[in-house]
């Protein structure tokens, strides 16, 4: 028998619990020791960008958090081009301090490999690091993608690890060409057309790949 899966739209009350699934998982990955590599703020400097960008993403897209907050997805729905967060680089600036440069870098570096076309972009994705939170984990991709099919859009995303990239395979996705990120780690653009294969990925016809 199939789990029922507990799974809410996250509100504005919910952002908090979003913004703490996420960043501890980015807190643990290379990219999230480039960012800051000062092991005693990393968590506080990283929690406080991924606050700007959800608080965004429920303006701009939607989020899921299951129940017993052991997963959330962040989408953002780029029909067309989406403005930057109100504030945003004076917020940016505050929430990194000595770190801004970096985060910089690493927007400017996604945002070049992002596909222009229209798509559901999952920008954060992130689960409990215990069997169950990963176990279902897989169950809250599943219940997001049968949201965002409603639109008849292809969705895109970043594996940075192979793990996330099979997992996303696993889930619909085609891997594309891979880049290098700042901190010298690659990321894998995954594109996952609605339904069918009748969607032609923009990345293979850009030849380059990324956000």
């Amino acid at each position: 028998m199939k789990e029922t899966l507990p799974l809410g739209r996250a509100r504005w009350c919910d952002i908090g619990e979003v913004v703490h699934l996420v960043a501890d998982a980015l807190a643990t990955s290379a990219v999230g020791a480039w960012l800051v590599p000062d092991e005693c703020r990393r968590h506080d400097v990283l929690r406080a960008v991924t606050r700007i960008w959800t608080e965004h993403a429920l303006l701009f897209g939607e989020a899921y958090l299951l129940d017993d907050h052991s997963a959330a997805a962040v989408w953002f729905h780029r029909y067309g081009r989406i403005p930057p967060p109100t504030g945003y680089g004076e917020r940016l600036a505050v929430a990194c301090g000595d770190h801004l440069d970096r985060f910089l870098c690493l927007d400017g570096v996604l945002a070049a490999h992002r596909p222009t076309g229209p798509h559901n972009h999952l920008a954060f994705f992130a689960a409990t690091p215990d069997r169950r939170g990963a176990n279902r984990a897989g169950a809250l991709l599943t219940t997001s993608h049968a949201r965002m099919d409603h639109a008849s859009l292809p969705a895109y995303t970043e594996a940075t690890t192979l793990n996330e990239r099979d997992l996303y395979t696993r889930h619909g996705y085609v891997a594309h060409e891979p880049f290098t990120l700042p901190d010298g780690s690659t990321a894998y653009p995954m594109w996952r057309s609605p339904g069918a294969d009748r969607t032609p990925s923009p990345l293979t016809r850009r030849g380059a790949v990324g956000r």
